[in-house]
């Protein structure tokens, strides 16, 4: 069926996408929950990377892609590229649950506000892709929106820049590599798992882990892996089958969750940092029109097409 056919998979494809940013908004909730425990971010880390690894390879085997795997596994070209983009994932995770247990959500937010701009300026630099006025305006906004955080908070906001160029290195690098979202994601998995392991295991010996401590630390280590790989998947999923303009609008639902949860925590939101948070607001929307402007030619064109069943 088309992508913006009524009544076929778009429904279905928008709750997906819903669902995938709302586990993402809540997802500083989950490792507050886990570093109250006792856990380091370290150990989150770890664990994440150890138990998505049997979510990642049910997902593989439900799509059938147990030959697209083993292909990546021969292509060396194709394990660089993972490699690589499984370091700035673990980069990305092991910043982001170190910030929300240390009382900088409202960092994260900015940053995760701040990476889909960037990457339209990186598709323009690297992937010579156009950007029209409302695209320059975006950018604009977010570049003010960090000068007056950086202001703000006497500083370059660096938790919330690391948070934006790991995770947008990572879909460019994603972008480039041959495989689809459940194989990478499988083999990303499995290298970074390597070093989970070892560190779990090393935890577990000196008498530091909490794994199989107690019920509650048992089953939220083991929930990492859900909520690690479900979300990625939803969101290939969904990708796939709305509009560019509906997921312009739905990826900002995971920062301000976030946003909203920082404050509601107390963390500091002075007038001067709410004003950068203004400008980052305004690029955040004049984005997502842009995108639904930039969307309209190819809706229009698909609903001259009947749906093929």
């Amino acid at each position: 069926m088309s992508q913006g056919a009524p009544g076929g998979e778009s429904r279905p494809a928008l709750g997906a996408a819903i669902v995938c940013y709302l586990i993402w908004g809540v997802i500083p909730l989950v490792f507050q929950v886990m570093g109250r425990l006792g856990m380091s971010p370290w150990e989150i880390l770890a664990n994440r990377t150890v138990w998505a690894v049997p979510m990642a390879l049910l997902f593989v085997v439900l799509a059938r892609q147990g030959g697209e795997v083993m292909a990546a596994l021969r292509n060396p070209r194709t394990l660089a590229w993972l490699a690589l983009s499984s370091v700035l994932i673990a980069g990305n995770w092991g910043i982001y649950i170190w910030a929300v247990n240390s009382g900088r959500v409202l960092e994260t937010a900015l940053g995760y506000y701040i990476n889909p701009l960037l990457g339209m300026a990186a598709g323009a630099l690297i992937f010579n892709e156009k950007i029209d006025r409302l695209g320059y305006l975006a950018i604009g906004l977010a570049v003010t929106g960090v000068v007056v955080q950086a202001i703000a908070v006497g500083g370059l906001p660096i938790v919330s820049l690391a948070l934006a160029f790991s995770f947008g290195g990572y879909g460019i690098v994603r972008k480039r590599v041959a495989a689809s979202a459940q194989t990478g994601l499988l083999i990303e998995c499995l290298m970074l798992a390597l070093f989970g392991v070892a560190y779990v295991l090393w935890l577990q010996h000196s008498g530091a882990g909490h794994f199989g401590k107690s019920l509650p630390a048992t089953a939220w280590l083991l929930a990492c892996g859900p909520f690690t790989a479900v979300p990625l998947v939803l969101f290939s999923w969904a990708a796939r089958r709305i509009p560019l303009s509906s997921l312009a609008f739905l990826q900002f639902l995971g920062p301000t969750s976030g946003f909203v949860i920082g404050v509601a925590q107390g963390e500091a939101f002075t007038p001067l940092r709410a004003a950068s948070f203004v400008f980052i607001w305004g690029g955040a929307v004049v984005f997502a029109v842009a995108a639904w402007k930039r969307s309209r030619p190819a809706l229009a064109a698909t609903e001259l097409v009947e749906p093929a069943e």
